[in-house]
């Protein structure tokens, strides 16, 4: 019987399921012809990888890469100056998700204005948001809401139910990014070596895994949907070796106990009703990429913090500190211990960049699991 998931293991973590592929994927890789470099989009992988110490376990022609899909690290400075002046504004509660707080803007962070006093607050469920507003309505409650299409439905919630019990003083700050166009525009731009994908797997509940399927056309790269676990991981590998090994190329899913080709429908039907496509967005270190990011229908301008409050919120794009490698990391043309201030200057605690800050940061990730 083939080792597989769906029969043998229950236990993602089991040490000689891990070892067991990795033998597999040692004795499959000695047929490849070409050196193996999976870019695992998901931060989320990434720190699989680093903390179960997966990349030793692998022969020496499958390296990983590291993408950009941290919806944290992505932020540029001027997304963290705008969340800044919205908290700075008189009688107002801005509201986000825990790791944006320390995140570094232009001049100052989240944290540091909450420091000084004014009333900023990490969420730990976004449904919280509704209950603050109702309960300080005479405050302006904003949610500076951030995530790709997997915290998206949420805000869409947040919408409607404030909508429906006619809360007049949440208003929404919208920064949720899109995984394809920022996928697309490393590869288009040709840089990063990248010959295979290890593709998220809370994204793909959501979307379905079918938004991956132009990447083996357009590009001629495998992809395979992940799950998070080590076992998922290693047999995600395997998968992709194969491929290279017998001569397809395909998008295929390992996480079929959660991953589907068309995702939650009717998730995907509540963030089209109030979400729709910006014609921009910058993401940090990759730059402006086309329909790349959402923003509230205009029919909800009423609940908009950024037309409502246009007038208070910096427009120049501001780059990273002079130092910090982030984009480069995240555009797949290096990694954390190539940058010069990694584990020294820039550390969790004190952070240069947001590689470093968030907990899907490869930054994060090679600072808490391998020797500094």
């Amino acid at each position: 019987m083939p080792l597989t998931l769906n029969n043998l293991y229950e236990d993602f973590r089991d040490p000689e399921t891990i070892k067991a592929y990795a033998s597999l994927i040692a004795e499959e890789a000695a047929r490849l012809d070409e050196q193996l470099s999976i870019m695992e989009i998901c931060g989320g992988h990434t720190h699989t990888i680093m903390k179960y110490g997966l990349k030793q376990l692998l022969p020496s022609n499958i390296d990983f890469i590291h993408g950009p899909g941290c919806p944290v690290c992505i932020m540029p400075k001027e997304r963290i100056d705008h969340a800044i002046a919205l908290a700075q504004m008189e009688g107002a509660i801005l509201l986000t998700l825990g790791d944006m707080i320390r995140v570094p803007g232009s001049k100052s962070s989240l944290a540091n204005e909450r420091a000084k006093g004014y009333d900023i607050r990490p969420l730990y469920t976004p449904m919280d948001a509704l209950r603050i507003a109702e309960e300080n309505p005479d405050k302006k409650v904003i949610f500076f809401a951030i995530g790709f299409e997997t915290t998206t439905p949420m805000t869409a919630v947040l919408v409607e139910q404030a909508i429906k019990r006619g809360i007049k003083n949440l208003y929404f700050h919208i920064n949720h990014v899109l995984v394809p166009p920022a996928v697309d525009a490393i590869m288009s731009d040709g840089t990063a070596k990248i010959n295979a994908f290890i593709g998220p797997s809370h994204v793909s509940v959501i979307t379905g895994a079918k938004i991956y399927e132009y990447l083996p056309t357009r590009y001629d790269t495998p992809v395979v949907v992940s799950g998070f676990e080590p076992v998922d991981v290693m047999e995600s590998i395997l998968m992709l070796v194969r491929q290279k090994v017998e001569g397809w190329c395909a998008m295929e899913i390992e996480y079929k106990r959660s991953v589907t080709m068309e995702g939650n429908t009717k998730a995907q039907e509540l963030i089209a009703k109030y979400l729709e496509p910006r014609e921009h967005f910058r993401w940090r270190g990759i730059g402006d990429i086309p329909h790349s990011a959402l923003k509230l229908r205009d029919e909800y301008a009423a609940l908009d913090a950024e037309k409502l409050f246009a007038d208070i919120l910096p427009t120049e794009p501001i780059d990273d500190h002079k130092l910090c490698i982030c984009g480069t990391i995240l555009r797949g043309l290096a990694k954390p211990n190539d940058c010069k201030v990694f584990g020294k200057a820039c550390t969790p605690t004190s952070p240069l960049g947001s590689c470093m800050v968030s907990s899907e940061g490869a930054c994060n990730a090679y600072y808490r699991y391998m020797e500094v």
